[in-house]
């Protein structure tokens, strides 16, 4: 059965439901509070903060059904004409740092912000529709199996109403009351408002966005990027970290039953906003254990390193935001020689810290496994 629009927000759940919820999210901010920390005493903040955009930009886009990997971008750092699945991956990563600039600087989430991003998103003629980037959609579209929109399984809004949705979810957004939320009269229902709690919040921003589909195409892709930068601005996080695509990418079947369950007019609030909390809950125990594997791997390299040598030391703490780079792109980075840099990647390979590759004689590729396969 095909599935039609969905309401205008806030959503409301049973009381008992709410209880469930609001449970769930004390345990995962404790985690979070973890992961605040962690970060803000780690020596490689903005280096992890690099690997992991990637990481998330690799899973949000295989959510779409590319088959891109962390193998990929490697094989293909250093070439000047990459494959499609690629660039696509590159475009996610800059549309994310874009979006996580904007917020620092004090812009609140809005359709501008978010027409600015899907610009950049779907730049450089990456796979989709890109004519129309930036811009919201002209006419119906819909999601289903084919090209026929009887087959549908879900219609989003029409075109003409695009418009007075976005504006309902953005002042949602930004916490402030709106004439188009409709107050709740119904004791046992409770009311997930513009107040709410900004982890349940932001688990309705991107079910929400996702099923105005506002955009012709990348509408998965930057709803995602929206859970990063929603965090972000309730001050959820201090970092652009939330990454929780890994998780919805293992469960993508669910993740989608769970979004369709918003649309219509029965929306099951508390399966997404439950789902989506325990992807939450994985992602923020996985990234405070790849945290500590990731200090613990740094720690040892610097022994093994053994040199009392900042020069050889920042080398190979490079190779933490880059973990795959040339000589050339880590002398620029350290402001160093490219002979400099050279013979310290090659030190590190002979250590067994990086793998160089030899297939290459020129413009070597050096490759730093043990913190890509903590990544994962």
């Amino acid at each position: 059965m095909t599935i039609k629009g969905v309401k205008l927000l806030p959503p409301k759940v049973t009381v008992s439901e709410a209880l469930i919820l609001y449970q769930k999210v004390a345990k995962i901010k404790s985690t979070i509070g973890q992961l605040n920390s962690e970060l803000n005493h780690s020596l490689f903040n903005e280096d992890i903060l690099q690997i992991l955009s990637l990481k998330e930009s690799v899973q949000s886009t295989r959510i779409e059904g590319t088959q891109v990997t962390f193998a990929d971008m490697i094989d293909q750092a250093t070439l000047k004409k990459k494959s499609k699945e690629v660039i696509e991956v590159q475009n996610y990563r800059e549309a994310l740092s874009l979006g996580v600039e904007m917020i620092n600087e004090g812009n609140p989430i809005s359709s501008r912000l978010i027409k600015q991003i899907h610009r950049v998103l779907m730049s450089n003629e990456t796979r989709g529709t890109t004519a129309s980037a930036g811009e919201f959609r002209k006419v119906q579209n819909f999601l289903g199996p084919d090209n026929k929109i009887e087959n549908a399984v879900y219609i989003p809004v029409p075109a003409n109403e695009i418009g007075n949705y976005m504006t309902n979810l953005e002042y949602y957004i930004n916490s402030e009351n709106h004439t188009s939320f409709e107050v709740n009269e119904d004791e046992e229902l409770y009311c997930l408002d513009e107040k709410t709690d900004p982890l349940i919040k932001t688990a309705i921003i991107h079910a929400q966005f996702e099923s105005i589909h506002p955009f012709l195409d990348g509408n998965g892709r930057l709803g995602r990027i929206l859970i990063v930068l929603a965090c972000m601005q309730d001050k959820l996080i201090n970092s652009p970290v939330f990454f929780i695509s890994e998780e919805l990418e293992k469960e993508r079947i669910r993740y989608y039953n769970r979004l369709n369950g918003v649309r219509g007019e029965n929306p099951n609030w508390f399966d997404w906003i439950d789902f989506f909390l325990s992807a939450s809950q994985r992602m923020a125990d996985n990234l405070l254990e790849k945290l500590d594997n990731i200090d613990t791997l740094a720690k040892r390299g610097i022994q093994k390193i053994n040199k009392n040598n900042s020069l050889i030391n920042s080398v190979w703490l490079y190779t933490f935001r880059s973990p795959f780079c040339t000589a050339k792109e880590a002398a620029n980075a350290l402001e160093i020689a490219v002979p400099t840099a050279r013979k310290y990647l090659k030190v590190l390979a002979d250590l067994k810290l990086l793998e160089e590759d030899n297939s290459q004689q020129r413009n070597k590729l050096y490759v730093n496994y043990d913190l890509i396969n903590i990544i994962g």
